[in-house]
């Protein structure tokens, strides 16, 4: 049914491999955004995490703008984040010869 068990464990290796280079590459880019033409910079990693935020202080006056734009650059910025994942997994699946499983 799945053929040989030792290619079906040096797949998953493979893969497990695959997904550990994977994630190391995803936490090493930096994604930024700006908002409100500038007012707010946000810059994240890979992974989706906050590691600089930069507010104008032109934009301190204003808290309710202020907030509105932040959470503008924290969604546009996770956006960024989800396309590059889901655009590294699907090169990583290509570069295994496509579906795992043998589907056509």
């Amino acid at each position: 049914m799945f053929g040989n068990m030792g290619d079906m464990s040096k797949m998953l290796e493979g893969m497990q491999e695959s997904a550990a280079k994977l994630k190391a590459e995803l936490e090493s880019k930096t994604f930024s955004v700006k908002t409100g033409g500038g007012l707010v910079e946000l810059s994240v990693n890979g992974n989706g995490e906050v590691i600089d935020l930069t507010i104008s202080e032109d934009a301190l006056s204003d808290k309710a703008s202020l907030e509105i734009l932040i959470i503008g650059a924290i969604n546009d910025a996770n956006k960024m984040v989800q396309q590059n994942q889901q655009s590294s997994a699907m090169g990583m699946l290509g570069g295994m010869g496509g579906n795992p499983f043998g589907a056509k």
